[in-house]
């Protein structure tokens, strides 16, 4: 729903001592604002799913008035959408420090650790509910797409490097990750660094046997 006669982009909905309302600004404040209603929701989105996102909720948890919800995002789905793609681009990158082996299991790491944190789970959560959603899958199809970005230009620089053929982006991608997730979704055994060097090792001798 839109809150009639406050503008779209306007800070805020509280006031001064005088009553009248501080003029509105592009960063400062209202990007704080965004940022814990962005980081609240994701977490909710975590703990009860999209279907059970209420507002109030969001504005409580984020320490703002709810109209600054309802303001800034006034459809739900929107909210839900801009907070995933907000994730996605604070995710770490896959670094290029010259050793691909290295490079890899770090980011193995940080996939462990952000699956199993409250907006990893977010993330699947709205991934789930993503089907028959157009506008919900397209917002949890730009965040993998984003991750696919950096990856892509992680290995290329490997095959220009001979450390690697051609490969597809995406299958590599999915042949490294995938481990991650039954190991995170199973919880029968942790994630460490030695699983995933292991985990590594296997994908990258499998990988390079195709060389010419």
């Amino acid at each position: 729903m839109k809150i009639r006669g406050v503008p779209e982009n306007a800070e805020t909905a509280e006031t001064t001592d005088a009553g009248t309302q501080p003029a509105a600004r592009p960063g400062g404040r209202n990007a704080r604002v965004r940022s814990q209603i962005l980081a609240a929701t994701t977490e909710l989105v975590a703990r009860n799913g999209v279907a059970g996102l209420r507002y109030e909720e969001i504005a409580e948890l984020a320490g703002v008035n709810k109209n600054s919800v309802y303001r800034n995002w006034p459809d739900r789905v929107e909210l839900v959408s801009e907070a995933l793609l907000q994730y996605a681009e604070d995710s770490a990158p896959l670094h290029d420090s010259g050793n691909l082996r290295r490079d890899l299991v770090d980011f193995l790491m940080v996939f462990s650790e952000r699956l199993s944190s409250s907006i990893g789970r977010a993330l699947s959560q709205a991934a789930i509910a993503a089907p028959g959603n157009a506008d919900l899958d397209e917002a949890v199809r730009a965040v993998y797409d984003q991750r696919l970005v950096a990856a892509r230009k992680r290995f290329d620089s490997a095959a220009d490097k001979g450390e690697i053929p051609p490969v597809d982006s995406y299958f590599l991608t999915e042949l490294l990750a995938g481990p991650v997730y039954l190991y995170i979704n199973r919880r029968r055994h942790p994630f460490t660094r030695e699983v995933a060097e292991k985990i590594v090792d296997v994908v990258l001798a499998g990988i390079r046997t195709t060389m010419p």
